[in-house]
């Protein structure tokens, strides 16, 4: 069986959860004995998105390669249970790069680089590259922006050629778009949908399937009409309304029989589906039997997708131990030492969140020193766990002037200190200790019974570490080093034996956590939150569940 290209557009407006729908058909279609990848083409010009502010484009997700991707691979990964690469993540800036370079190279032989056929060739040759592979059955590609904008023009063509280049049997095109619904009116409105659709199809490319975005269950009645003024058949309107978890969709998408159109369409051959654990999980996480809530200390918590993944990680997790994780979104800029109790009063957990630069640090460090100092489970991630090092190093240790140099260049105790190999570094774009290393850990550790291993691979994104010429302070005062790097000898976790649970890690955990595989150090941190919670008579108990079905 050749492999089969499936693009999803979107139009109207953005933020229609593309990214959900494409995650969502991929989990159907692997459920069903598929091998599938999904890939995001991003109109940006930035090459990618490492140098970008959070409150730009939301968690930079890295991946197993060191990629650094939009966040929308994450949903790929958690939903499909897969591992994605730089492959699966292509910018319009890394399209014009690749190009440019290639004709300074003389690569086109002298003649005149134009968008057509040049860009739209080098955005073909990057989505050939994922299905010529031969490792996927299927390949579906999320066009990023919507239908009309100018960024998103070359895509748009490049799909229309690629259509006819591999052939239209072996190419599937679907198309979001939204249903709104007037109140004032009080009707379902279908132009939005008919627009959207007449704007692509000028550009070259007929949706062979409509997922309609929508507040209100669309009828026979208004299916037939936008059927009808789109040129799609009746069976090809497919209903996309909220769910109350992302999680849901999965099933919501079978039940409005996407995957079936999208197999019948493309002549897929498939086993039975099989979603028995997805439907367990989503009824864990639909209907757990109490609630914790978790402060999550950070800089850019107003712009929640800043931690996407960690928010997500909490939902495995707290799948596994049976309550829901509620997040108490806590800015790190306004927290002190004088008001950190009054902001943790009913908190049963902190987690310090990673990031960037000395905004908000002495938050971060009074939310360290009060889950230290009053036996809270704490978990410090990247950032966090710098924190909780330069806390120790301060308030245990002695050292009252430790810091890290990112923050005090001058600190006569650099407890935190730049990779020598990064001083030189001028070009901030992809030069951090980026992808998958390998952690040791230390027997007897809380670290080494939640994975349950001695050598585990996670994934970093960062420059600075635990000074390698200062970390004796630590560990004789107390502090293990619960994890290492074998290879560079670098730290990457550390404890404090004598609390409940304190752990601090330099990578980033919340990357690797999946609906198949949670990730071990959080089901961990939710498991002591959890019984800090009880013991503490903040556990909230709900009344008796109710299947799925009968919340429907």
């Amino acid at each position: 069986m050749s492999t089969k290209y499936i693009f999803v557009t979107g139009g109207v407006t953005s933020s229609l959860g593309k990214g959900i729908i494409c995650a969502s058909l991929g989990r159907l279609l692997v459920a069903q004995g598929l091998k599938v990848t999904v890939q995001k083409l991003d109109p940006y010009i930035n090459v990618d998105p490492g140098t970008m502010n959070p409150y730009e484009h939301g968690e930079v997700y890295v991946t197993d390669d060191g990629a650094e991707t939009d966040l929308d691979l994450g949903h790929y990964e958690r939903f499909l249970d897969i591992k994605t690469s730089q492959s699966n993540n292509v910018t319009t800036g890394r399209i014009y790069y690749d190009v440019i370079t290639k004709e300074r190279q003389g690569a086109y032989l002298g003649k005149t680089v134009q968008v057509i056929p040049h860009i739209t060739d080098e955005i073909q040759s990057h989505v050939l590259k994922l299905g010529q592979s031969g490792n996927y059955d299927v390949v579906i590609i999320e066009i990023g922006g919507t239908v009309g904008d100018i960024e998103s023009l070359p895509y748009i063509e490049a799909v229309r050629q690629l259509r006819y280049n591999v052939g239209r049997q072996n190419t599937l095109s679907i198309h979001l778009t939204l249903v709104p619904y007037l109140a004032a009116a009080g009707e379902l409105k279908t132009k939005p949908t008919q627009h959207s659709v007449k704007t692509l199809s000028e550009s070259g490319l007929q949706p062979d399937i409509l997922v309609c975005r929508t507040e209100h269950h669309l009828d026979e009645t208004i299916r037939r009409k936008v059927a009808q003024f789109c040129n799609v058949d009746l069976e090809d309107v497919i209903e996309s309304r909220d769910a109350r978890s992302i999680y849901e969709v999965p099933l919501l998408m079978q039940e409005e029989g996407l995957d079936k159109r999208v197999i019948e369409k493309l002549k897929l051959k498939t086993e039975e589906p099989n979603l028995d654990n997805w439907i367990g999980f989503v009824e864990a996480v639909c209907n757990p039997s109490g609630d914790i809530n978790i402060a999550l200390v950070g800089k850019y918590v107003e712009h929640h997708d800043s931690y996407k993944s960690i928010v997500e990680a909490f939902i495995h997790a707290g799948a596994v131990n049976d309550c829901k994780v509620n997040i108490r979104w806590i800015q790190s800029d306004n927290l002190t030492r004088e008001n950190v109790e009054k902001e943790f009063k009913d908190i049963s957990g902190v987690l310090v969140a990673p990031g960037f630069g000395g905004r908000g640090i002495s938050g971060k460090l009074a939310a360290v020193e009060y889950a230290r100092t009053n036996d809270i489970p704490f978990f410090g991630i990247c950032l966090g766990m710098q924190c909780a090092v330069i806390e120790y190093a301060r308030d245990v240790c002695g050292w009252e002037d430790a810091n890290s140099t990112e923050f005090d260049e001058e600190s006569e105790y650099p407890i935190i200190d730049i990779m020598h190999d990064q001083k030189n570094i001028e070009n901030m774009g992809g030069t951090m200790r980026l992808g998958k290393y390998t952690c040791k850990l230390k027997k007897g550790t809380k670290s080494y019974e939640a994975y349950g291993d001695e050598v585990v691979e996670e994934r970093h994104r960062h420059r600075y570490e635990v000074n390698n010429n200062l970390r004796y302070k630590l560990t004789e005062n107390g502090m293990v080093l619960a994890g290492m790097n074998p290879e560079r000898d670098l730290v990457e976790i550390v404890e404090i034996p004598d609390h409940p649970w304190f752990v601090g890690v330099q990578f980033h955990p919340e990357l690797r956590s999946t609906v198949n595989n949670p990730q071990p150090l959080f089901v961990d941190f939710v498991k002591a939150s959890l019984k800090y919670a009880k013991s503490s008579k903040l556990y909230k108990p709900r009344k008796a569940k109710k299947a799925i079905a009968e919340n429907s």
